[in-house]
C-alpha cells in the first residue's frame, strides 16, 4: 500500500476531521501517530505481501453496525466453513437457531444509557441501541474437561460461559443464562474474563484470504509489543475457575451481586494480562486487518486497515491508555464516555 494511496484515503475518507467529531461525541481520542516507524519500515516489522490489497479509499468510520451482544465460541481452529452457523452439529448452528430466546436484560445499569453526545455519529453505538446478537467462532479451546462442552466468550459483558453443550438444549440454556443474568446456573458456569483486554483478530480464510494472512502477523506483533511493555499475553483462555467461583454462586440482593461482579471486572482491569484470539467473519474484509479491542469497562473498539506497523500505537494508546486512534477506527460499542478521559476509567 503506497504512501500516495494512504494520503488519498485520509483526504477522501475525511480522517483529519474524525478526531474533532469523536471528541464532540465524548470518545477519548489520541492524537498520536498510528504508525511508529518510517515508511518504508526501519524497525523490522512483518510486512503483508504485495498482493495484499486493501480498500484505502472508503470511509471506515460508520462501517460497524449496532449490536447488543457478541458471542465467540471455542473451536480450537483459526478457519471455518464460510457460514459458521451453517455447520451441522456445531454450537454456532444451535445458537443461531435459538437466538430468539435471548432478550437483553431489563436491569442493565444506568451507565448503559446512550449518551447524548454520540447522537448522529456513524459507527459509535451503545449496546442498548440494538437487540442484535452476532455469533462468531474463536480459536480458543474449551476449558472444560469434557471436550463436548464449549467455552463461550461474551461481549460487551466481558464474561466467559463454560460447560455449554453443542445441542438445542445447550443453546437454549446458554441464551437463558444470559437473559436471567446468571441467576440460574442450569449446569452452566459463568465468570468474568480474567484479562485486562481481549484482542480479536479476524482470520477467516474461507471468507477472505487477506484476513488469514493478516491475523498471524498481527498476533505475533501484538505479542511482541505487549511483552516489551511487561504485559502477559495468552492465546488460549486460562481456566477462569482459578480466579474464583462462578457468578452463579454469588449471594445477596441483586444490587449486591452487581457490585460483586463490578469488583471482579475492576480487578481484571488491573492485571497486565491480555488474551489474543482469532475469530470468524465479523464484516469489513475490505478493511483487513480487522481488530477488535474489548475491555472490562464494556468498550469494544473496532479497528481496520491495521498492519504490524500500527500495533505499537494500538498497544500504547488504546490498550494501555484507553484512547482511540481515529485514522484506524471503524466504530465501536460503548466508546462514548461523557465525563471520562479514557476508556479504562470507571
Amino acid at each position: 500500500m503506497s504512501t500516495l494511496r494512504k494520503l488519498k484515503a485520509y483526504i477522501v475518507g475525511g480522517v483529519a476531521n474524525h478526531g474533532a467529531e469523536l471528541r464532540a461525541a465524548d470518545v477519548p481520542v489520541s492524537d498520536a501517530d498510528c504508525r511508529g516507524c518510517a515508511d518504508p519500515c526501519d524497525r523490522g516489522h512483518d510486512e503483508y505481501p504485495s498482493r495484499f490489497d486493501v480498500d484505502m479509499e472508503t470511509q471506515m468510520l460508520g462501517s460497524v453496525k449496532p449490536y447488543a451482544l457478541q458471542v465467540v465460541i471455542s473451536t480450537g481452529k483459526s478457519d471455518w466453513d464460510r457460514e459458521v452457523t451453517d455447520t451441522s452439529g456445531s454450537l454456532a448452528k444451535y445458537l443461531d437457531a435459538a437466538r430468539g430466546e435471548y432478550k437483553p436484560p431489563k436491569n442493565r445499569s444506568a451507565k448503559d444509557a446512550a449518551p447524548a453526545g454520540a447522537d448522529g455519529l456513524p459507527g459509535v453505538h451503545r449496546s442498548t441501541e440494538s437487540s442484535k446478537v452476532t455469533i462468531l467462532n474463536g480459536s480458543h479451546r474449551t476449558v472444560s474437561e469434557d471436550a463436548a462442552r464449549e467455552t463461550v466468550l461474551v461481549f460487551p459483558e466481558y464474561k466467559i460461559v463454560t460447560e455449554v453443550t453443542s445441542s438445542a438444549e445447550g443453546a437454549w440454556k446458554f441464551w437463558h443464562s444470559l437473559k436471567t443474568g446468571a441467576e440460574e446456573s442450569d449446569g452452566l458456569k459463568t465468570y468474568v474474563l480474567p484479562y485486562s483486554s481481549v484482542i480479536m483478530l479476524c482470520s477467516h480464510k474461507r471468507r477472505d484470504n487477506r484476513c488469514a494472512i493478516a491475523a498471524p502477523k498481527l498476533e505475533h506483533t501484538f505479542t511482541a509489543a505487549l511483552e516489551r511493555e511487561g504485559w502477559e499475553v495468552h492465546t488460549q483462555v486460562e481456566d477462569p475457575s482459578l480466579s474464583g467461583p462462578p457468578l452463579e454462586d454469588l449471594t445477596g440482593t441483586e444490587e449486591e451481586k452487581r457490585a460483586k461482579i463490578e469488583k471482579r471486572l475492576k480487578d481484571a482491569a488491573e492485571h497486565k494480562r491480555v488474551l489474543i484470539i482469532r475469530n470468524s467473519h465479523m464484516g469489513g474484509h475490505k478493511f483487513a486487518g480487522n481488530v477488535i479491542i474489548n475491555t472490562p469497562q464494556g468498550a469494544c473498539v473496532w479497528y481496520g486497515r491495521v498492519t504490524p506497523h500500527e500495533v505499537e500505537a494500538i498497544v500504547k494508546e488504546t490498550i494501555m491508555n484507553g484512547k482511540v486512534l481515529p485514522p484506524l477506527l471503524r466504530g465501536g460499542l460503548n466508546i462514548s464516555r461523557p465525563g471520562h478521559a479514557s476508556l479504562t476509567d470507571w
